[in-house]
């Protein structure tokens, strides 16, 4: 015989209400809890992640390099550094190097930025090859030609992401990692950066690296910002040694990945945490590019030639980004705090949408 929920006395389909509320409830503080402990672990990424690490991997790469001790780079870091053993380095090659091209830019933005003269007393430019050692010593005084062990980078510009490309990168972190391995902090700046203001003010002093950004999440300690390696700050201590070794070592573990996407697998690896490396992404308010502008003139200090492809395009976009920040110094005081726009990217912006187009299609 078939029961009827009213014709049953003992009250058990009576309960069924009860125990759906109480499934409900249970469900929703399940979810709730799991969305609490998501947000915790994006606020710390690092508890996502397995405890193996790359290191395990590369430490003996680690453990058998070897740090140059070039008399001549010490000399001219000697000669070019701040009294706390600071300097700023930049590198060129002959594409960079030519007459009225790049580094000739990048040395004008100094002169013509608001404090930053002063600071080309303590730039050292690393030449890639022969030309661009020889364009340096007849603009600049403290100029390094680095043994590029065969490989040539003179004759044209190394596009972006080929072998001569990827070459330069790399060799670059290794020989920033000298650098910090001799005592002497440093703030690296691509060439295609123009200087506006003097940036010094802007670094947090209980940082060890701090680095630019293509785009800024608005938190300076949010690891999920996209850095750009084309300008970093970094204080030489055994943090920073260790992070530089294993930065450069880790290209093995990423072939055919430029220094900053492999920085991008790296910054969550539990190494990281294990050495204690303080990490710090600048704002691009201040540390600026055409990937995002800055809205504040009277706050930026660098504008890169980010989010750009081609030489010509590059020195089209910031000769006009320098322009820019002439019209504004032109102005008078009570006017500079008046909002202002670029008129870059231009060019860059035109051909970055062009070849992004085609490779996506």
């Amino acid at each position: 015989m078939s029961k009827s929920i009213a014709a049953n006395p003992s009250g058990e389909d009576s309960k069924a209400p009860l125990i759906n509320q109480r499934t409900v409830i249970i469900t929703l503080f399940v979810v709730a809890a799991v969305s609490c402990l998501f947000l915790y672990h994006t606020a710390n990424p690092f508890e996502f992640l397995p405890r193996s690490s790359a290191y395990d991997v590369i430490a003996p790469s680690m453990k058998a390099q070897k740090s140059s001790n070039d008399p001549s780079l010490e000399k001219i870091l000697k000669r070019a550094a701040m009294g706390d053993n600071t300097v700023i380095i930049t590198t060129l090659n002959q594409a960079w190097a030519e007459p009225n091209s790049i580094f000739d830019i990048f040395l004008e933005s100094f002169r013509t930025g608001n404090g930053t003269g002063k600071l080309l007393d303590h730039l050292v430019v690393v030449a890639l090859d022969s030309k661009a050692l020889d364009h340096c010593l007849s603009t600049h005084p403290h100029c390094y030609a680095l043994n590029t062990s065969g490989l040539d980078f003179s004759g044209k510009e190394a596009y972006f992401m080929t072998s001569s490309y990827l070459e330069m990168m790399w060799i670059r972190i290794r020989l920033l990692s000298d650098v910090l391995a001799m005592g002497y902090n440093f703030v690296f700046t691509d060439a295609d950066i123009v200087w506006l203001q003097n940036p010094f003010q802007h670094f947090d002093p209980d940082a060890d690296f701090q680095i630019a950004c293509d785009r800024f999440s608005g938190n300076s300690f949010n690891l999920r910002n996209e850095p750009n390696g084309g300008f970093n700050y970094v204080k030489s201590n055994n943090r920073t040694i260790e992070f530089y070794k294993f930065w450069y070592n880790s290209r093995k573990m990423f072939p055919g990945l430029h220094d900053q996407d492999v920085l991008n697998e790296i910054k969550f690896d539990p190494y990281i945490q294990k050495i204690q490396v303080k990490i710090r992404f600048l704002d691009t308010k201040y540390i600026a590019g055409f990937c995002q502008v800055s809205q504040d003139f009277n706050a930026v200090c660098t504008m890169h030639a980010n989010c750009c492809f081609g030489l010509e395009a590059k020195i089209i976009d910031l000769r006009l980004a320098l322009e820019d920040w002439r019209n504004f110094m032109e102005l008078p005081p009570d006017q500079k705090s008046l909002p202002r726009s670029w008129t870059v990217p231009k060019k860059c912006r035109y051909i970055y949408i062009y070849v992004w187009t085609k490779i996506l299609s």
